[in-house]
């Protein structure tokens, strides 16, 4: 069957050769372009005040392959780095913060695929990429096990030459938005098992019921699954200790903080510049010219330099990581590097930008508290990603390693 390419409306040969036009560059005037769109879409749907998910900014996306940013050139991406993805995440979340997560789990699951060893599954997926393709997850549940237990309820059970599968997942981040969903499940046997689906195959119920206090236009919701008919060739024993570079998936949240505290300090020059009247205590007739609130808009531009600096640190980090590669496999002091740097950077991140995210507001005073200014999101979305394994437990372990030398824990949670 021929795939269609959502960028060219070119097909695969029979040989499944993908033709694409030539992939969006890290650094371009296009990626540019559809960085604005992106982000004057976030903005008029937040106008309009109803709750709009961002399908205009993923189907752009999709048609501009931007899920195929890190695969080589010569098989359809844009060749790009991890840095350079990353600084791409920070300007995407600068632009739209939902639509930058929403891709969380498309980008590590890339990552995946380019570090197996050749195949023909491997080069099937990476021509899906290619051609505009993005991957969900279905992977939380909500039970009594500990976070972290690579465990699941969600069951696999035969049926011919081919499996059920029945289960819930939460937490689908993205998934409501993707062309196929990874599922983890366990089998009969009590086996762990990796299982990758179309999103639209029968049994298959995504609903957008995510109703957090930030992020919330993300496809974080539920997936259901009943009765889904399973091929054998979908299904495979997973292997939790991959490439193990799960810190991927942590620099990725700071990643997206960091864009918004670009969104934050652009909103206080803006707001300043606006302001047509100040206090009569004030230190300056101008707000604008205050040195008081300038002093602010410096602090707060200045930590949104820092963070992404850092981000852009472990991404490096993260690069030379994958160079160091062998078979999918990492050096393990490699990814423990990668860990302590992502944990690192996640204590500091966090705690500047909650406190850049209040102190917005003194730029603009009470006036800013208005709900049609809508400067609240960017509190409600770092708070909401700065949840995600609370920063005591990456300082605890930090702090352990640095005075006891005891490495970070290997959890699927915690890297």
């Amino acid at each position: 069957m021929s795939v269609t390419d959502p960028l060219t409306s070119k097909h695969s040969s029979a040989s499944g050769a993908v033709q694409v036009s030539e992939a969006v560059k890290p650094r371009s005037l296009e990626l540019d372009a559809i960085l604005e769109a992106i982000a004057l879409d976030a903005r008029e749907r937040r106008e309009r005040g109803k709750r709009e998910l961002p399908f205009n900014a993923i189907e752009q996306i999709k048609k501009s392959r931007l899920g195929a940013f890190r695969l080589p050139a010569d098989q359809g991406g844009s060749g790009a780095t991890l840095k350079e993805l990353f600084s791409f995440l920070i300007r995407l979340a600068e632009a739209d913060p939902d639509a930058a997560h929403a891709l969380r789990y498309h980008y590590y699951q890339v990552e995946q695929f380019l570090a197996e060893p050749d195949s023909a599954e491997r080069e099937s997926w990476l021509k899906r990429v290619a051609n505009g393709d993005l991957i969900g997850n279905s992977f939380a549940e909500r039970t009594s096990r500990d976070v972290g237990i690579y465990n699941f309820e969600t069951a696999l059970t035969p049926d011919g030459e081919g499996f059920r599968l029945n289960g819930k997942k939460y937490f689908c981040t993205g998934t409501l938005f993707a062309d196929w969903v990874a599922v983890l499940a366990t089998n009969v046997e009590g086996q762990t098992v990796s299982i990758f689906i179309p999103a639209n195959r029968g049994g298959v119920i995504i609903r957008d019921d995510w109703d957090g206090i930030g992020q919330q236009l993300t496809g974080s919701g539920t997936t259901e699954f009943d009765h889904v008919y399973v091929n054998a060739d979908e299904v495979k024993l997973a292997n939790e200790q991959h490439t193990r570079l799960k810190s991927f998936l942590q620099i990725y949240l700071q990643a997206l903080i960091a864009g918004i505290l670009r969104n934050i300090a652009s909103d206080a020059g803006d707001l300043l510049k606006s302001r047509k009247r100040t206090f009569t205590f004030a230190a300056a007739s101008r707000p604008e010219e205050d040195p008081q609130l300038l002093q602010i808009a410096g602090e707060l531009a200045s930590t949104a330099f820092a963070a992404e600096a850092i981000v852009l640190a472990v991404a490096d980090t993260l690069d030379e990581a994958t160079a160091q590669a062998h078979e999918g496999s990492v050096p393990s002091e490699w990814v423990h590097k990668a860990a302590l740097e992502s944990a690192q950077a996640k204590v500091v991140i966090d705690q500047l930008a909650l406190k850049a995210a209040t102190d917005l507001f003194d730029v603009g005073g009470a006036s800013a508290t208005r709900q049609s200014a809508g400067f609240d999101r960017h509190w409600r979305n770092i708070r909401t990603l700065a949840s995600h394994n609370p920063v005591p437990y990456k300082a605890r372990t930090v702090g352990d390693y640095v005075v006891n030398g005891n490495e970070l824990p290997i959890s699927g949670a915690y890297f």
